[in-house]
């Protein structure tokens, strides 16, 4: 049953179709029911001038349209597309003629067509409250859910935002909604690939920022948002906050991988650490080592005062290695008083000797703990990776055994240190007793100067000498420099060994000075160790404590040195020869630099390097070497000096390349100081 929207309205006479189509439309917009049926009734009616006509809504029962003129009660269907709405029923037909009929058939044309669309117009209303409904249900349940929802189209710009987001992140939807989903990361997250543009199913463990500012753990899952035509346009993303379970699992992996005394690595993550350096040491075909670190003497304590004392004196120890060791070094304790570390970016194994020793001079200074001066030592052992092992274990445990090697071969176990590996161990003991013996000389004079003349070619006259040390030991003799001087390098004794030089040059440069000779440059090599910003600031100390004129001194660096940080190099080297001593630049051709930077550097000598000088004039490559070096020098300004000349036709060839100066033993070999002097004092010529 329908109801009446609007009061009816009582139409005027109808004389023709027109305005029987009017009517009929304005009564379909507003009438329903029985009002619309009697208002049809009676515009057709009027239409075709036949009293007897009604609307009947729904199908008729029976009976055809009768021809005009036949007798008896007939029906006219009001029906389009097959649907039929209702029907007109005349008692008579006799009553309708032809043109009534005609036009019969075109009112209910128009009535089916506007009960079809109004219909129609119904259902979509219907449909679309529906739709609201269903909506408005999914956000009751959205927001009911304590899970974080939001929504984002393909460039990641939030389209949605439920209120467990809002809880979540702090932010409402009003301040969310279009904005980038990255104003929600953490900042070190921001490296993270742009998901919002790959595929949904996505399911990983994140960091996201709050309104608030903290930082917390979120469970991300994201599933592909399409739309009606199944094709994707964006992004749903539910988060979790799972802070307190990564909080939980940090609490749980450092009890199952760190000590909880120490804070270090225990032994379980030293050896996952350690296999996973050997994989890159074995890519990189690098050597690697492995330091059993036994502390001395800590059972005792540990037995006498009791584990509290032994516990803190542990944590100091700990603090001590950290400090002593690089970053990029491992440590551990593994159990009781002993530890571990891991090297992996070292050139030879023998370095590990200087770290051993650099963790024993750790502990030298006394450990205070609850009022007691506390001391301990440590023995320690090396296995060499791959000679000793392949694997973390089992470089550990030949490490122990060599540690154990190390306290029974050693008058004191607190300077003890042996290698697995008994031809390791004895190269180690030499270099260890080389190394102990270079300390000892640096301080009780075994240290002394040699001077290998300088002359110029054109007048084989000297014009300068280099100054080079040696070790007079007082059983072993005379040591060569091979021997200590890289030792000296790996170590870091080159700086003493390099200061020590220095003073010594200038202490004799001073007494031909004060003799009254004329100057000429006395070469001191300063390694890379000994070229930092305090350099010029000790030249012109030295210089000032032996009241020595700068034309005496000439400093001689090497190509390497000048291959780091080269604005920096260019200040020192500017310091330098603002004192007015000279520089020179060795073993030129061997290294690394750059001609465009070479022409930046304010030095007065390029000095051919030995390797090159020996071949010529036999060697066509050296020959080409060493024209190359003079052309660059002289066009450069330099003067150009060839080291290691022991031939007159190595010596004919440089001067006819136009080289300036010459050292070698066609010349001289160093001389001591006295001999040198004498030399000085005969005003030196070579005789060809």
């Amino acid at each position: 049953m329908f109801e009446v929207l609007t009061p009816p309205r009582v139409l005027a006479s109808v004389p023709d179709l027109a305005t029987a189509s009017s009517a009929a439309c304005d009564a379909v917009l507003r009438l329903r029911g029985a009002v619309l049926a009697a208002e049809l009734g009676r515009i057709a009616s009027q239409l075709t001038a036949s009293p007897q006509a009604r609307f009947v809504a729904g199908r008729a029962d029976a009976g055809a349209r009768p021809r005009a003129g036949q007798p008896g009660a007939w029906h006219y269907a009001v029906e389009t597309d097959g649907v039929q709405y209702g029907y007109f029923e005349f008692t008579s037909a006799a009553t309708v003629d032809e043109a009534g009929q005609r036009a019969l058939a075109s009112l209910a044309t128009l009535i089916a067509s506007l009960m079809q669309m109004q219909s129609l117009a119904q259902r979509s209303t219907h449909a679309y409250v529906q739709v609201e409904a269903k909506l408005a249900h999914q956000s009751q349940i959205l927001d009911q859910i304590h899970e974080s929802v939001l929504t984002m189209d393909k460039l990641g710009y939030i389209t949605s935002w439920n209120r467990g987001a809002e809880d979540l992140f702090g932010y409402t939807a009003l301040e969310a909604i279009g904005r980038s989903i990255l104003f929600l990361y953490a900042d070190d997250d921001l490296s993270e690939r742009d998901l919002f543009a790959e595929e949904g199913g996505r399911l990983m463990e994140v960091r996201r920022r709050k309104k608030s500012g903290a930082i917390f753990w979120a469970s991300l899952s994201l599933s592909t948002l399409c739309d009606l035509e199944g094709r994707p346009v964006g992004l749903i993303a539910y988060l979790t906050d799972i802070t307190e379970r990564k909080q939980a699992e940090d609490r749980l992996h450092h009890l199952a991988y760190y000590d909880a005394l120490t804070g270090m690595p225990n032994r379980t993550l030293f050896a996952r650490l350690v296999d996973q350096a050997l994989m890159v040491a074995q890519r990189n075909e690098a050597a690697g080592c492995v330091l059993f670190v036994d502390l001395n003497r800590f059972k005792l304590i540990n037995d006498t005062l009791g584990r509290s004392v032994g516990d803190e004196l542990l944590r100091q120890v700990s603090q001590r290695f950290r400090t002593t060791l690089r970053d990029e070094d491992l440590v551990a304790r593994l159990s009781g008083d002993e530890f571990a570390v891991g090297l992996f970016e070292i050139r030879q194994h023998f370095e590990a000797t200087t770290v051993a020793q650099k963790l024993q001079a750790a502990l030298l200074p006394p450990f205070k703990v609850q009022g007691y001066d506390l001391r301990v030592g440590a023995s320690v052992g090396i296995s060499v990776y791959p000679a000793d092992g392949t694997d973390a274990e089992t470089l550990l445990r030949h490490a122990d055994i060599a540690s154990e090697r190390a306290k029974q071969d050693h008058a004191n176990p607190d300077d003890s240190v042996a290698f697995y590996s008994l031809d390791m161990n004895q190269g180690m003991q030499e270099r260890m007793r080389i190394e102990s013996g270079l300390r000892h000389a640096l301080g009780h004079g075994e240290l002394t100067l040699y001077f290998q003349p300088k002359f110029a070619i054109a007048t084989n006259q000297l014009v300068g000498a280099e100054a080079l040390v040696r070790w007079i030991h007082p059983v072993r003799g005379m040591i060569a420099p091979v021997e200590f001087i890289p030792l000296a390098e790996t170590t870091g004794l080159i700086v003493q060994v390099g200061e020590w030089v220095l003073e010594a040059a200038c202490a004799q440069a001073a007494v031909w000075q004060h003799a009254g000779m004329a100057p000429f440059r006395l070469a001191v090599n300063v390694s890379a160790r000994e070229f930092t910003a305090g350099l010029p600031n000790r030249v012109a100390s030295t210089l000032a404590r032996y009241s020595l004129d700068p034309a005496w001194l000439e400093l001689e660096i090497t190509e390497s040195t000048l291959m780091h940080d080269i604005e920096r190099v260019i200040g020192i080297m500017d310091r330098i020869n603002d004192l007015g001593v000279a520089l020179s630049l060795d073993d030129f051709g061997t290294g690394y630099s750059s001609l465009s930077y070479l022409k930046r550097f304010p030095i007065d000598t390029l000095k051919i390097d030995k390797s090159f000088t020996m071949g010529i004039p036999g060697d066509a490559s050296d020959c080409a070497i060493a024209s190359a070096i003079i052309s660059i020098g002289r066009q450069l300004g330099h003067r150009v000096i060839a080291e290691g000349v022991e031939t007159v036709e190595q010596l004919a060839f440089l001067r006819a390349s136009g080289c300036d100066e010459v050292q070698g033993y066609l010349y001289s070999r160093p001389l001591s100081a006295c001999d040198f002097e004498k030399g000085l004092r005969e005003n030196w010529l070579l005789v060809e």
